[in-house]
């Protein structure tokens, strides 16, 4: 039904309603059984163990669970109970995430008016908004939250804030008679009210049109239930990851078994070796590791004022190549100010940040504010005719009030007037309040000589059409065509920039009486100028669109706003290029989803469009390859949000759906906190490859090494245990450093990785493989000069083999800090690193040299001389690549 453009009778008719007496109570009672509650319903909730089970599904936690098999299998119970704690610890984290997810609607049900006042037979009552059907008579007044969608048919004065809907910051004003037009959007509606919106001025009556899911709210909660949990890239890249090791865990192994046994080997010593290589291969601790490095990258964001809800959305806002923001409040500082002030044929800019009162008048032509006389009326009247304050609250200046009304009274402010200084100069003898038909609002006030006046209040061309005089230059003028031609002009001028204007006139009033109508006094008046506002970008915005823009990320506007206004803001904080398209949502609306898919890389601002369609967008882009971020604080803002890879919400303004259904939480809603955030995404992720390379190179070098002794018929140069010490120990400690390692300062100047990139990309299974080879081949260098040395003396070879595989991946693991070389780091940047090198350093020469423990790990003392050749030869790995790298660089420099 398109209740907007019906007349009231055709209303009443279609819903059998009755405007005078309401429904009966068993009317209501009959509708209530038929088509259910008002309320928003829940999709049905899966068990709560099924969803816990859920958790253990991943791959690679069956991989870890089969490790956890072999490690007690090989009596390591200690690794064996860290792997099982591990998984459960993540099983545990995933159910209760999503747990937290289910609250969305929650929160959506508590926007709802937990009372509302309707008529039934013939009385007005209050009843719970839960009971509320099509067809019920309700009446609402400023602060009251609307209970269900209802088409409006009396309406004084009235305001609705439709934000959390819409995304507009002003509040709608509306009215009680038709509006024409099928495919208008929910903010043009002018004579609806809808659920879980707000009145903020004046009162109205309201017929019952759609309760529960039919609601607009409803529609929203049906998308936020239907959207899919999209899966993020860090988890795509570890279950590949994990299929990768069991195949080849699983291969290796048996490839040195069945060698071994071919080479005479004992079959039982030859089966321990591959299960510790098997268990070597898989490095049980990457998950643990990075779920650490997750949580420490959220510790930093938490310092940087941004929440994040769910682990792997800072890897997933590293890769984020488009951002959809939400213009009010997030792009915007959601305060109404003053920019522009016009009179008399003077242009003044004025500065300032939304409700603080500093800021200043800054003339074009070089005139004093402060000797403006026409100025100065024009800030004083705008003040007088207004029912706003402004609260400090905690040296925060927090609007009461009509946020139009909270623009102009700030602009006096920064003049140096106040509403109780001039209050005391004025006293309001009697208002006419602001009408929707009228567009304008007076009051009559006495200055303390007993003269009265009337000041004006409206838009420019009401205004224009009701003055006789003008003030120009201080002077009272004839309002001719010449000055009506500037007005009209500067009222251009200043919308093109899309601010918002309100006129100022007064008259002297000479009789006057109580009895008096609008009519009879909003004539014949002064004007003295024009005051032009907007809700202006947040300062920093602009600076982090441009960072984000060097990073490669394209940002997009997405706003239930006016195209003009999404326009200009996007233009000045430089969203919008030159030649960038421009869509709206009556355009939108035409389109379909591949229509949409064609066009959306060339759109930079999506204005006046609804919750349905920022969905629309969000898979538009996602389906043209993009890791999409979408932020926003409104209800209508959450299904986009919960279907985007990650979302964004704010935190002071933002509503409770949209933090429910995000992934990040901005505390300041700040979106220069977002290019932060960016910035310590990439780096965590860069860590995760810093500490797999480190890990699978490590692992590499174990298995090559033990593969290469059984394919040259030698002994074993290391034993089970030896290899389980060197995964659990030197493995861990200084993996777990690398993923605390601070950001390389090019980090922000790179585009962002594609979305299909493997967590393997840009050369690092080669880095892996070659630099794995390297620390194999010199171990079991290492091992044979000892072994030919001392061929009777078997654990004393193993245990320089067993040095200088550790030695090696503890040089290696200040290699993996840069893609480039271990030089182009300052090794003791990372102290965390440092100490933990030292740490396992410390860790091997007990091992070695503690009588104790030698019988467990087969090792025995070395002699100094020793560990000459161990240093020599862990060492090479590093410098051998380093002069490759250096040959290359030379032979393309001479190219």
């Amino acid at each position: 039904m398109k209740w907007h453009e019906m007349r009231t009778e055709e209303v009443v008719e279609k819903i059998n309603s009755n405007v005078k007496n309401g429904l009966s109570e068993s009317e209501a009672k009959n509708r209530l059984l038929q088509f259910g509650a008002n309320e928003l319903q829940e999709a049905e909730r899966p068990n709560a163990f099924l969803v816990f089970l859920e958790q253990f599904k991943d791959f690679m936690v069956v991989v870890l669970l089969a490790a956890t098999l072999i490690s007690g299998l090989l009596g390591e119970y200690i690794d064996a109970v860290a792997i099982i704690a591990i998984v459960i610890i993540n099983g545990v984290l995933g159910f209760f995430q999503e747990r937290k997810a289910e609250r969305s609607l929650q929160a959506l049900k508590e926007l709802s008016a937990p009372q509302v006042t309707v008529l039934r037979e013939r009385e007005w009552r209050k009843v719970a908004s839960r009971e509320i059907v099509a067809g019920d008579v309700v009446k609402f007044s400023s602060g009251d939250r609307i209970g269900a969608d209802m088409r409006i048919v009396q309406a004084s004065s009235l305001e609705i804030e439709e934000s959390a809907l819409t995304g507009e910051s002003v509040p709608a004003v509306k009215r009680d008679t038709p509006v024409q037009g099928s495919d208008i959007s929910i903010g043009d509606q002018e004579n609806m009210a809808f659920m879980g919106t707000l009145v903020t001025r004046g009162s109205g009556v309201g017929i019952v049109v759609a309760t529960g899911m039919n609601t607009a709210m409803g529609q929203i909660a049906d998308l936020l239930q239907s959207a899919e949990t999209t899966i993020t890239p860090l988890q795509r890249k570890l279950e590949q990851l994990g299929k990768i090791l069991i195949f080849v865990a699983l291969f290796l192994t048996m490839l040195v078994v069945i060698l071994g046994v071919i080479q005479g080997h004992n079959m039982y010593d030859m089966f321990l070796a591959g299960v510790s290589l098997a268990v070597a291969a898989i490095p049980e601790g990457l998950p643990a590791i990075v779920t650490v490095a997750l949580s420490l990258g959220v510790q930093r964001m938490i310092k940087q004022k941004s929440i994040v809800r769910k682990l792997p959305a800072v890897e997933t806002l590293g890769c984020a190549s488009v951002i959809c923001s939400d213009k009010t409040g997030t792009l915007t500082q959601n305060k109404m100010t003053v920019t522009h002030a016009w009179s008399g044929g003077h242009t003044w800019t004025v500065t300032g940040n939304g409700y603080d009162p500093a800021g200043e008048f800054i003339a074009n032509d070089a005139k004093d504010p402060a000797q403006n006389k026409s100025l100065q009326q024009l800030l004083t009247f705008g003040l007088i005719c207004n029912h706003a304050n402004i609260i400090n609250k905690n040296n925060q200046f927090v609007l009461d009030g009509d946020p139009t009304e909270g623009a102009l009274l700030v602009a006096a402010m920064k003049a140096g007037y106040t509403k109780e200084g001039l209050l005391q100069e004025f006293a309001i003898v009697k208002e006419y309040p602001f009408d929707s038909e009228r567009k304008m609002m007076s009051m009559v006030v006495e200055d303390k000589q007993g003269k009265l006046f009337l000041i004006t209040k409206g838009a420019p061309d009401v205004i224009s059409g009701v003055s006789e005089f003008i003030l120009w230059e201080g002077k009272k003028q004839l309002y001719t065509t010449k000055y009506e031609s500037i007005v009209k002009d500067t009222v251009h001028v200043l919308a093109s920039q899309a601010l918002r204007n309100i006129a100022v006139a007064f008259k002297p009033l000479n009789h006057f009486h109580h009895t008096m109508t609008e009519k009879d006094v909003e004539k014949e008046l002064i004007l003295i100028g024009i005051q032009g506002m907007i809700d202006p970008p947040r300062p920093e915005v602009k600076q982090a669109v441009k960072e984000c823009k060097e990073a490669g990320i394209k940002t997009v506007m997405i706003t239930g706003d006016h195209i003009v206004t999404a326009k200009a803001i996007a233009t000045d904080i430089g969203i919008l290029p030159m030649g960038g398209k421009v869509l709206e949502g009556k355009e939108l609306q035409k389109m379909s989803q591949e229509e949409l898919e064609e066009m959306v890389d060339d759109v930079y601002v999506f204005a006046r469009v609804s919750p349905q369609h920022k969905l629309s967008i969000v898979k538009a882009l996602q389906k043209k390859g993009h890791i999409v971020a979408m932020t926003g604080d409104g209800v209508n803002d959450a299904p986009a949000i919960k279907a985007s890879d990650i979302g964004i919400a704010m935190g002071i303004t933002g509503t409770d759906v949209a933090k429910e259904a995000s992934s990040l939480v901005l505390l300041d809603d700040n979106f220069a906190t977002i290019k932060s955030a960016i910035k310590e995404g990439r780096n965590i992720y860069e860590n995760i490859r810093k500490f797999i390379r480190y890990l699978l190179a490590s692992n590499v070098g174990e298995i090559l090494v033990m593969l290469f002794a059984m394919l040259l018929a030698l002994p074993l140069p290391l034993v089970p245990i030896q290899i389980l010490w060197v995964n659990l120990v030197t493995d861990g400690l200084p993996a777990m450093a690398l993923g605390l390692d601070q950001a390389e300062s090019n980090v922000m100047k790179r585009q962002p990785r594609h979305p299909k990139e493997g967590v393997f990309a840009r050369g690092l299974w080669w880095k892996i493989i070659s630099r794995g080879f390297l620390i194999g081949l010199v171990t079991l260098i290492a091992f044979i000069i000892v072994y030919r040395q001392h061929p009777d003396e078997l654990i004393y070879a193993q245990t320089v083999a067993f040095a200088t595989l550790v030695m090696a991946q503890l040089i290696h693991v200040f290699d993996c800090r840069s893609e480039r070389s271990i030089f182009h780091r300052n090794p003791f940047q990372n102290l965390y690193l440092v100490g933990a090198v030292i740490s396992s350093i410390i860790l091997m020469l007990i091992v070695i040299y503690y009588p104790p423990l030698q019988a467990i790990f087969h090792t025995v003392s070395l002699a100094p001389e020793e560990w000459l050749l161990i240093m020599g030869l862990a060492s090479l790995p590093t410098f051998l690549l380093v002069g490759t790298l250096f040959t290359g660089k030379k032979k393309k420099n001479m190219v």
